[in-house]
């Protein structure tokens, strides 16, 4: 019986689309990524289902889109009845390997990760990383750094990371089952705080970096979210020196991202398996790096820089034909359907994903015409407020500017989806005015055409891929049926 590829899945956290040398970016470091390229196909227009982190899980885990089951915000995770790719895997025959990071799975119950993985890799005293200094580089409060989550060099060391990495790598290295295995490999990086140690500090060349997008006058056009994270956030007075630093930094930190894939590509080929197995590199979201004058991310905000995410796919060599970038269309519920034919999983649930194999296998040439995302909450729900587990946010937390725009009655935070094709970009706001962009004029997104008269018939294109959306994947029926009636009260009422 020939056995099933295994699945490397190697999932950084806020990497954004344009952080690789590959799809463009000159100053970008990213050799092992590069190549993954050119033994697989890299999505350049890949779209993540949500802009911050267990959204976007949720969805890519599952297929479904956050808003098929309310899978919506930060703390609603993925309970034992819901469809889990890590779950269906184990079910069906894989040895599924995956470390702590967790914005997937209910961590209420101590042991929630005994359904989802046969091997649950922590650290302990033989495998730790190192610690850092713990002196404050926020500044004083009021001040235009207290918030930039920029602390720049560190001093070298071993983190959280490069332990999982070489945990997996130990794992592939020592792996001697039939079965074919799983791994989940989900890093911190490079999530803010923007900091890295040498050699990736001075790894990008800060002559090489990209201009800026720089936010409209008065954030016209733009969300009452980000205008107002803007004043919290309080970077007006940086100079674009100071931004250049923090962007170098940040992709030093995808340099190192870069490094640790490379670690586990290295480890599969030298245990000769690299061919027999589908590597999946894919971010939850992106980060606004200092673009719009704002940094990290937002919840009901979908700038390219915040939705395009890395998505490189790599099957095993018999399925791979197709090689390089490719500028077709995907979602990162793609990745599910993908991984799920991949292993021959059979279908279990209702999800909305494409499988990429038939491309990858140049069987189709087309994916898909238009890409969404969805965010934000509705009046009322405040259960869906992010304060930091707190009744009222911390202004000493790095977070206060979007936990406090979170909390306010105002409805900064409400909810909102995105509709782009490869010319358009329409974003539905339910408490505000929607936005417009044509991406050919403004690729920038900064001129919101939404009141502009000869976009009309587009505006109303747009309105109706939107509507056939959310008509289309509203909701899901289970597979198993139930039993309407008792056997003996259908019988009595027979005789």
């Amino acid at each position: 019986m020939k056995k099933r590829p295994n699945i490397v899945i190697i999932n950084p956290d806020q990497m954004r689309a344009d952080s690789m040398f590959h799809l463009g970016n000159p100053a970008a470091v990213t050799p092992n990524l590069d190549e993954l390229a050119k033994e697989g196909v890299s999505f350049a227009h890949a779209f993540c289902q949500n802009p911050v982190c267990t959204p976007s899980r949720c969805s890519f885990m599952s297929g479904w889109y956050p808003h098929v089951a309310g899978h919506r915000t930060m703390n609603h995770m993925m309970h034992e009845h819901e469809p889990v790719l890590l779950k269906r895997l184990k079910e069906h025959g894989y040895h599924v390997w995956m470390n702590q990071r967790n914005d997937l799975l209910p961590a209420q119950n101590p042991e929630y990760y005994k359904s989802y993985c046969d091997t649950y890799f922590t650290v302990g005293k033989d495998r730790k990383p190192d610690a850092l200094p713990r002196e404050s580089f926020r500044g004083e409060p009021g001040g235009k750094n207290f918030y930039s989550f920029y602390r720049g060099k560190l001093p070298e060391h071993k983190d959280l990371d490069q332990v999982w990495t070489e945990g997996a790598a130990e794992f592939i290295r020592d792996y001697e089952e039939e079965r074919p295995f799983c791994i989940f490999l989900p890093l911190m990086l490079p999530h803010p705080t923007y900091q890295i140690s040498e050699p990736y500090f001075s790894r990008i060349d800060r002559k090489k970096l990209p201009e800026r997008i720089l936010p409209p006058e008065g954030y016209m056009g733009k969300s009452r979210m980000q205008r107002e994270l803007a004043v919290l956030q309080n970077m007006k007075d940086w100079s674009e020196e100071e931004y250049d630093e923090l962007r170098a930094v940040y992709l030093g930190m995808c340099s190192k991202v870069d490094d640790l894939t490379g670690q586990i590509v290295r480890a599969l080929k030298e245990k000769g398996i690299y061919d027999d197995t589908a590597v999946f590199f894919f971010s939850d979201h992106g980060d606004y790096t200092g673009d719009y004058g704002l940094v990290e991310k937002v919840q009901n905000c979908f700038e390219d820089c915040l939705t395009n995410v890395p998505f490189l796919v790599k099957l095993p060599a018999a399925m791979q034909k197709r090689h390089g970038v490719s500028q077709e269309m995907t979602e990162l519920v793609d990745f599910y359907a993908t991984a799920e034919a991949v292993a021959e999983l059979p279908a279990e649930h209702t999800h909305f994903g494409k499988s990429l194999i038939p491309y990858m296998e140049q069987r189709e040439e087309a994916l898909r015409q238009a890409v969404f995302c969805e965010g934000g909450f509705r009046k009322g729900e405040d259960h869906c407020k992010e304060t930091g587990g707190q009744a009222v946010p911390d202004p000493g937390g790095q977070y206060y500017p979007r936990q406090f725009l979170q909390a306010s009655d105002e409805m900064y935070n409400g909810k909102a989806t995105m509709c782009r094709t490869g010319d358009y970009k329409y974003i539905r706001r339910l408490y505000e005015e929607d936005e417009f962009y044509d991406l050919r004029m403004d690729p920038k997104e900064t001129q919101n055409r939404i009141g502009s008269p000869e976009y009309a018939p587009m505006i109303a294109e747009m309105k109706e891929k939107l509507l056939e959306f959310y008509q289309d994947t509203c909701d899901v029926v289970p597979f198993q049926k139930d039993t309407r009636m008792e056997k003996d009260f259908t019988r009595n009422i027979c005789l």
